[in-house]
């Protein structure tokens, strides 16, 4: 992987087109073209120091080398950790937020607008994570108003999924998936979503050990993109990554990215890990 890109994109606080779905690729997709693979992890609440974040970010930078697959990578980070984990990765992954708030400015105690956000480089925030829609109460309509602000601001948004446990035990992963695309991605034209990532995480895997197979991940993945080609087209659905999320680790990575319609992975508790997301990094196919 050569880093000289990268290392550009930083230094010009990277453009809005940063990471935009590329049609080159290795892997066969469900289309002529494949979509080039996208792995990042989500830090949550961790770590507890900037002395640890910096160290960590590091030590998953040092796992970038020339043989690591050509994928975009990126770590999603506590607010506070941004900037410091920018400079520690250098220009090796791409630093995002784990959220954003739908308001620009005004009395919104703790919130962080988009603009503070691309002030400081950030190109890419996460937006319906289920800890957010059930921990925090964010609705749909409150989801969307974050990815519209992004587009607004000439950013980038990795929209978050997934259907709880009870849910995909009664078959409606796709019924859920449908509807928190369409409600998430409502009013995004087919020219802004270059700069949409999907992010299919089942709850009942998030943190629980528990991960779908490969081949029920490819089910909802294939589809979550003949939604998305019923509400824009099939180019648009063809072009837009779609990643797994859930529990993923070393040893399920390499299975998951050999299917058709997964583009990488969204990472929890093993972008904690160095090493285990390291060998998530340079997953083989």
């Amino acid at each position: 992987m050569k880093f000289s890109t990268f290392s550009l994109l930083f230094t010009n606080f990277v453009t809005a087109s940063a990471f935009a779905p590329s049609l080159i690729g290795s892997r066969l997709s469900t289309h002529l073209d494949a979509r080039k693979p996208f792995i990042s992890g989500n830090w949550k609440l961790n770590p507890q120091t900037k002395e640890e974040a910096v160290t960590l970010a590091s030590e998953i930078a040092a796992q970038v080398t020339e043989s690591t697959p050509d994928a975009d990578l990126a770590l999603f980070v506590p607010y506070v950790f941004i900037e410091t984990t920018m400079q520690a990765v250098g220009g090796k992954l791409q630093i995002g937020a784990e959220g954003v708030c739908p308001e620009i400015k005004g009395a919104f105690t703790g919130a962080v607008s988009t603009s503070m956000l691309d002030s400081v480089g950030v190109q890419w925030a996460l937006a319906g994570h289920s800890e957010r829609r059930v921990i925090f109460g964010e609705t749909d309509e409150y989801i969307n108003g974050q990815c519209l602000k992004l587009m607004e601001q000439g950013m980038s948004v990795m929209l978050c999924i997934g259907e709880s446990e009870s849910e995909y035990e009664a078959n409606l992963a796709g019924a859920v998936c449908a509807v928190q695309l369409k409600k998430g991605l409502k009013g995004i034209s087919k020219e802004d979503m270059s700069r949409v990532a999907i992010a299919y995480e089942p709850v009942w895997a998030i943190g629980t050990g528990k991960v779908a197979t490969p081949e029920v991940a490819q089910s909802v993945h294939a589809t979550c993109r003949k939604i998305l080609a019923e509400m824009y087209d099939q180019e648009t659905a063809d072009a837009t990554r779609i990643l797994y999320g859930g529990s993923v680790t070393p040893d399920s990575i390499d299975e998951l990215m050999k299917q058709p319609d997964i583009d990488g992975a969204l990472v929890g508790g093993a972008s904690l890990d160095s090493a285990k997301f390291g060998r998530i990094i340079n997953f083989q196919v």
